[in-house]
């Protein structure tokens, strides 16, 4: 259970470390290179980018996310847009709006956004098929009716829902549009069913050339099994080793074992201890005839699907429009159903600067799932996470607890199994044991969730430092911000127990863990510094940067010196947040020479977190203590 309670408390610096580390800082910080302009764009940070995304484990996330796609195009386009986050705060805004529509949907249940049933990828096929006015393939042309009928049908739900409340209009905005003005061709469908079959063959009666032609296949066919069939008759005493073959469409006879034929043909095949395949000479002439019929088949199959591959070509248009609009019906979705399992709340979104330096702060969305004001004043906070989960450890418990379940399913199938069937005593008591162990492994694990942080952060707070000791969760929090922030950005929801305000940052920047190049005869130590360099080289005014374990990997007294310039500098340079953990204590000065900075320590006491967070906004230093259950 988590509880607060607010205390007051005086905090003294060390002169003598403080005095030696400012001299120290001093002389660090005249050799480190000045940060580009937070006023102008920064120049390529792809690389950067790319590292922080891997420290994140971004990509373990998009794939999560991306498994919740009903369909190939739209898990790659997932990928495709959550990896790029590049979306401005009009962009980051517009997602979350259609993913908490995809949200109300679900929760909803008279409308299904699942699309497993179609085939996307078929359908872009036929599209370029059409495009070049090369024939559609019958199975084609059926992707293309499913993906019709299908978008029928949502529509028919959608209007369905609306007709028994007209609120459910707005509360499915801005999809409520983007489904209803898509374009569904009625005849198109009854076209091409008329032409394919269910199998995706072309009906015998698409065509009277086309009928004339399969009906010779099938004469020949049948005249053809009938000369075989008297050709193993006669032989009589091969007959039981004789069977009939088709090579390449022609029919011929082939032996189970060595031995000479004594029909006369042409030999295509002979393997020593296999047998052989003959082509009789008195089947010559039919298969040249059979051939020849089913060439007639093909073309006759050609010429109705271009007369087809013509008819769809005048809906080409908005065919091509559908199937885009599914897989992005399909991508928001998949943000839709990863924020429902995993508990998500729709984040307060809000700009990290306005046109004239002042902070902004926009509510993201009206509704049901609008955020609700909290206790703690949300506004009063740029960052505001309470109880947050880090996403990777709540899907990593997820699954644990998913596979213990199904192998106790699967468990209490077999005992119901064997006791039908009357299985032995002692295998029914291993049995047994085998199901106590997996019960008390469920019932672990689902006391053993995940252990939530909340994270509140000032509005004027430039810098944040988190201190204590190894395993106290000072990097899970970082990361947790990091991801947070990502998410929100992304048109995710962010894992809170309440929505989260967060601002859309133009760039998130990370140097966690260890950054040793053996390639470039780099140090741990230096790493480090060519990362932070790197993200102070590329971090603008409306920049996330997340510093683990600063001024490590080198002597404490010149660390801690380090380290206190660098967020010194971060800092003046107008960056908008800067976080980072640290084990020096020196670091803890800075929250008394910058009223822009506070300090947060976290400890770990009898298997509880708390996390202190000190906000230096007056003289006394007011503490928050948060007490999370392990």
């Amino acid at each position: 259970m988590l509880s607060r309670v607010a205390i007051t408390v005086f905090t003294t610096t060390a002169a003598t470390a403080g005095s030696r580390a400012s001299v120290l800082n001093l002389r660090t910080r005249a050799f480190l290179p000045q940060p580009a302009s937070s006023h102008s764009p920064p120049p390529n940070s792809s690389s950067v980018q790319l590292d922080t995304l891997r420290v994140l484990e971004w990509d373990k996330l998009c794939h999560s996310v991306s498994s919740f796609a009903t369909t190939s195009l739209g898990r790659d386009a997932s990928k495709a847009q959550l990896w790029s986050l590049d979306q401005t705060y009009d962009d980051s805004m517009r997602l979350l709006a259609e993913t908490n529509a995809a949200v109300e949907i679900q929760n909803h249940g008279g409308c299904s956004l699942d699309f497993s049933s179609i085939n996307p990828l078929l359908v872009k096929s036929a599209v370029q098929h059409v495009r070049r006015l090369q024939p559609v393939e019958g199975a084609e042309a059926l992707a293309i009716v499913g993906l019709l009928q299908l978008v029928e049908n949502l529509q028919f739900n959608l209007r369905a829902s609306i007709k028994e409340d007209s609120d459910w209009y707005r509360r499915f905005m801005p999809l409520t549009e983007v489904i209803l003005k898509l374009v569904v061709n009625r005849s198109l469908i009854k076209s091409i069913q008329q032409i394919v079959d269910e199998d995706g063959s072309v009906k015998d009666s698409a065509s009277p050339g086309l009928r004339r032609a399969r009906d010779q296949v099938r004469s020949l066919e049948a005249k053809l099994f009938q000369l075989m069939d008297a050709l193993i008759r006669k032989e009589k005493e091969e007959a039981l080793s004789l069977e009939v073959s088709n090579i390449n469409g022609r029919w011929c006879l082939q032996s189970q074992a060595d031995q000479n034929l004594s029909i006369q043909g042409l030999l295509l095949s002979s393997v020593p201890g296999v047998g052989s395949i003959v082509e009789p000479l008195v089947a010559v002439p039919l298969n040249d005839e059979l051939q020849q019929a089913r060439a007639s088949v093909a073309r006759a199959e050609d010429e109705v699907l271009l007369c087809l591959t013509k008819k769809i070509e005048c809906e080409i248009d908005d065919v091509e429009t559908l199937v885009t609009s599914v897989v992005k019906l399909d991508v928001i979705n998949a943000r839709a159903l990863y924020s429902l399992t995993f508990g998500g709340s729709c984040p307060d979104l809000i700009l990290p600067l306005g046109s004239n330096g002042s902070h902004t702060a926009e509510v993201l969305v009206s509704g049901d799932n609008a955020p609700m004001e909290s206790p703690i004043v949300r506004r009063d906070w740029s960052v505001f996470l309470p109880k947050a989960y880090h996403p990777l450890l709540v899907q990593q418990h997820h699954q644990n607890l998913k596979e213990a379940k199904k192998n106790l399913s699967y468990a209490n199938i077999e005992i119901r199994r064997m006791k039908l069937e009357g299985g032995k005593m002692y295998r029914r008591e291993e049995k047994d044991f085998d199901l106590s162990s997996l019960q008390m492994e469920v019932a672990k694990l689902e006391e053993a969730r995940p252990v939530p942080v909340d994270i509140f952060i000032a509005s004027k707070t430039r810098v944040l430092v988190i201190t204590g000791p190894n395993t106290g969760g000072k990097t899970i929090c970082l990361k947790t911000v990091g991801l947070a922030a990502m998410m929100a950005k992304s048109g995710l929801y962010v894992l809170s127990s309440e929505p989260a305000r967060i601002p859309c940052f133009d760039f998130i920047f990370a140097d966690i863990g260890d950054e040793q190049s053996l390639s470039q005869s780099l140090s741990t130590f230096s790493g480090h510094l060519k990362q932070i360099n790197n993200i102070r080289s590329h971090a603008t005014c409306q920049s996330l940067v997340l510093l683990d374990e600063v001024g490590a990997g080198t002597n404490p007294l010149e660390g801690a010196a380090l380290g206190m310039a660098l967020l010194e500098s971060f800092a003046e340079t107008g960056v908008f947040l800067t976080i980072a953990t640290t084990h020096h204590g020196e670091l803890k000065t800075l929250k008394y020479r910058y009223y822009v900075c506070i300090n947060i320590a976290t400890v770990q006491i009898n298997n509880y977190l708390i996390i202190l967070l000190t906000i230096s906004s007056t003289a006394c230093d007011q503490v928050l203590l948060h007490f999370l259950s392990a």
